[in-house]
């Protein structure tokens, strides 16, 4: 975890004056890393030795090494700063900072997927003889866009964003089956029960998921892409885009590994659907 993601999640736990020194860092990480302590400590309207103590809660030796820490996180691309939409803020400045948090997101979520995990994953999702993909919330929109990707491929798919359904699927489920959870908390309890079921009937469940969740420890394979973002306060943005990526990663792995054969019927599933739009220089009169 680079220094910017330890701030952003370490904020909670912050006394007054360090959310103040973390406010700053987070709303302007390169002015920061260009700063002297006195700056830094005047724009946060706190004391000298408030900043050091930050710094050293941030498991530096002082400022100077927090300041090299900074650019160490800065040089490896576009950090994670969770820059929350504020009451006061104006189209452009709501509008920067979804854009902002939701790019560096990906980022993130880019550089901690574990490859070898994705290989795994589209291994189990070409052998599985019916997938499903369960979401609920948020997440249910990523589950839905997930069946539509996979209806395609010749496989039996289905899709259910209600409790009891996903229940009784998972309680029909058995060996071959894949169901795949998507949660950014991985603490609905539903979802944990309905894995366990599926497991139990020997289905192989995959989680997209926080992998230090209670969903993951019912799962047999877990992708995480380790996005902050905190759902209990405010409505997923970034973690539901980093989702959707997965989803489309997956379904391109699904494709590649099925071969040239298969991509020749997707082809032709694409041509039969031609005669249902419009062709693209058409124009209204």
């Amino acid at each position: 975890m680079n220094i910017l993601e330890k701030i952003a999640q370490g904020q909670p736990e912050f006394s007054k004056s360090e959310k103040k020194v973390a406010e700053v860092i987070l709303a302007a990480p390169q002015s920061a890393m260009h700063s002297s302590i006195a700056t830094l400590a005047k724009a946060a309207d706190v004391s000298e030795p408030t900043v050091n103590r930050f710094c050293r809660r941030m498991e530096t030796k002082g400022f100077p090494d927090f300041k090299l820490h900074l650019a160490q996180c800065l040089a490896n691309g576009t950090p994670y700063v969770n820059r929350h939409v504020e009451e006061e803020d104006g189209p452009d400045a709501y509008t920067s900072k979804i854009f902002d948090s939701t790019m560096a997101a990906l980022d993130v979520a880019r550089k901690h997927l574990d490859i070898n995990t994705i290989n795994k994953a589209v291994d189990i999702l070409t052998q599985a003889k019916k997938i499903s993909f369960f979401g609920l919330g948020a997440s249910a929109s990523v589950a839905q866009d997930a069946q539509n990707k996979f209806f395609r491929f010749n496989v039996p798919v289905i899709h259910f964003d209600d409790v009891l359904m996903q229940r009784m699927s998972c309680i029909n489920s058995c060996e071959g089956e894949v169901v795949v959870f998507i949660s950014h908390t991985g603490r609905t309890k539903s979802h944990v029960e309905s894995a366990e079921l599926a497991r139990n009937n020997d289905a192989t469940v995959i989680g997209i998921t926080d992998s230090a969740s209670p969903l993951a420890r019912e799962c047999n394979l877990v992708l995480s892409l380790e996005v902050t973002e905190d759902t209990d306060m405010y409505m997923p943005m970034s973690s539901r885009i980093a989702q959707l990526v997965l989803v489309d990663i997956l379904a391109t792995g699904f494709t590649l590994r099925r071969g040239s054969k298969f991509r020749e019927n997707l082809k032709r599933v694409k041509d039969g659907l031609k005669e249902s739009r419009f062709s693209k220089g058409m124009r209204d009169h």
